[in-house]
């Protein structure tokens, strides 16, 4: 028997490239690439969307209509609110969420300011002369640095790797430092950390995808294969889409 009962129609998923473009970020270069490949070798196809940090701080809309949030690297961001605008709205309304590097970084200031109540804690990058920060110059940098990360069994983030270790690059010169026990009573959870015990990625329980890395896994491999975390917001964002033709607004 036929049913000719309507049928929704599907869309494509569209992601929000949340940061301050530049073809001098290596980050930025290579995420047309991860793209392409998600959309030819995963069948994961997402209308991508670059906003500006200035632009997410003039319109709290901004990231509102996407289907997933990629907060990318390349802080200091133009508009600290901007990015943490788009952080809170993916964060409050369940929009898949990947913060990486600059984007981890922010994601717990977002958190720490917008649930745990520390609304003066800062980040040295944006505001060198706070009285309390949260994110702090790393005592030895991690700029073009590759390290272990061991990864807390039964998490997102080791669902998504399928292992409790991997190898990972980093660029970044600042990590959370003070406020984290605060921040995991809160119910953030770290899932992720180095072998000397410093956090290196966090996640959100209770939320259908929300993960964050100071490590760039835009920076693994040859550039071309998108890393496991990168292909697993790409699914999120399709899921995400599909929910919403299903259940309109």
């Amino acid at each position: 028997m036929t049913n000719n009962a309507a049928q929704p129609a599907s869309r494509t998923a569209r992601l929000a490239l949340v940061g301050d473009r530049s073809p001098d970020v290596v980050s930025h270069t290579r995420i047309p690439r991860f793209l392409d490949s998600l959309a030819e070798r995963d069948r994961l196809v997402l209308d991508a969307y670059w906003i500006h940090s200035e632009d997410a701080a003039a319109d709290p809309e901004a990231v509102r209509g996407f289907d997933a949030v990629w907060v990318v690297p390349g802080s200091p961001y133009r508009s600290e609110a901007g990015v943490l605008s788009a952080i809170r709205t993916a964060r409050e309304r369940g929009i898949p969420f990947l913060g990486t590097c600059g984007g981890f970084q922010h994601a717990l200031l977002e958190y720490a300011r917008g649930v745990c109540g520390l609304t003066q804690v800062a980040h040295a990058e944006n505001d060198p002369d706070a009285g309390d920060f949260l994110i702090e110059p790393l005592a030895c940098s991690l700029a073009g640095h590759e390290a272990t990360v061991q990864v807390e069994p039964g998490s997102l983030a080791q669902s998504v790797l399928g292992a409790e270790r991997s190898v990972e690059r980093y660029s970044c010169h600042y990590g959370p430092s003070r406020h984290l026990d605060t921040l995991r009573a809160h119910g953030l959870r770290f899932s992720g950390h180095d072998e000397g015990g410093q956090v290196r990625i966090v996640e959100l329980p209770g939320h259908p995808f929300f993960l964050a890395t100071l490590f760039q896994p835009e920076l693994s491999g040859d550039g071309c294969r998108p890393h496991p975390f990168v292909r697993a917001l790409a699914r999120a964002a399709v899921e995400h889409a599909a929910r919403a033709v299903r259940q309109p607004a």
